[in-house]
């Protein structure tokens, strides 16, 4: 009994952390580009693309740019984050992201 309680301890102090999702850097940010307003795929420093799928359709980000509304931290985090489209000043918000595998290291 002892240990069913201590194990649903350690995964109620867990979940908040897994539950967070994947979060990035305003300022690791090169680029975003939408297609079709359901997909929005953002180019970081490190030579990855993230692709996020929207909640919902933002149609005006195929046309337009984008801002951020971001805290204090700068993180830009899945189902958390939302952003405007320039001139339109349509919302949008973040879903889920598609992680890209890490790469290969080179065999020695």
């Amino acid at each position: 009994m002892k240990t069913l309680i201590a194990t649903l301890v350690l995964l109620a102090a867990a979940s908040p952390a897994m539950a967070r999702g994947v979060c990035v850097q305003n300022r690791d940010i090169v680029s975003t580009h939408s297609d079709d307003g359901k997909l929005l795929s953002i180019k970081l420093r490190d030579g990855r693309t993230l692709v996020n799928h929207l909640q919902g359709i933002c149609t005006d980000l195929r046309h337009e740019g984008l801002v951020w509304t971001v805290s204090g931290t700068g993180e830009i985090c899945e189902f958390e984050q939302s952003f405007t489209v320039i001139n339109s000043g349509q919302s949008c918000t973040l879903g889920k992201f598609d992680v890209p595998a890490p790469k290969p290291k080179p065999a020695p």
